[in-house]
């Protein structure tokens, strides 16, 4: 099932975290630089690998975590999702190609969603299948717009954006396609 919601449909961000590297102590801060080549800057899963990286920033429901949460009987922070960004106040998109804005310049395109893994199965029996149904893993998502994101911006859904196809054609053949408007 598809949320309901649209162009200007707004939620809050609640936290951000990231990890070094795989396994890592997850660490949550308040605000964050994100970049097209290195996602949330401190955490080891948004660099490109010269490549577009469709796993760069996962992203969260606070509802649907609490959710999982009541249906496995636990109260675990959502840290432990090991998800980037927990949001509030909005359902994620579940279309790939959506464009969300985080505060006043970060971009991110819904590339697919968060399958949980079986990691979820170590924190609480039965875990995993209640993060399976609608999308409550989180989702997925690239960055198409750096900036700074910080506890308390908005999250934007955005207008209708050209697949990552049709940028990557546009630019490539624009005489504009020499300048950024990204600032990075």
């Amino acid at each position: 099932m598809e949320h309901a919601g649209g162009a200007g449909v707004t939620g809050v961000l609640l936290g951000i975290a990231r990890h070094a590297r795989s396994r890592a102590p997850v660490e949550t801060v308040v605000r964050a630089e994100v970049s097209l080549a290195r996602g949330i800057h401190g955490d080891f899963r948004g660099a490109m690998r010269g490549k577009p990286y469709k796993r760069q920033v996962t992203l969260i429901e606070r509802g649907d975590w609490a959710a999982a949460m009541r249906l496995v009987g636990h109260t675990i922070d959502w840290t432990e999702r090991r998800a980037n960004l927990l949001v509030d106040a909005l359902d994620l998109p579940q279309k790939a190609g959506t464009v969300l804005r985080i505060g006043a310049d970060v971009l991110l395109e819904i590339t697919r969603e968060c399958d949980p893994c079986e990691r979820m199965e170590a924190l609480a029996p039965g875990l995993k299948q209640a993060m399976t149904p609608d999308w409550r893993g989180g989702a997925c998502a690239m960055v198409i717009q750096g900036g700074t994101i910080a506890v308390g911006d908005r999250i934007r859904i955005e207008d209708p954006w050209p697949s990552l196809f049709e940028r990557s054609t546009t630019s490539a053949t624009s005489p504009a396609s020499g300048s950024s408007s990204a600032g990075i």
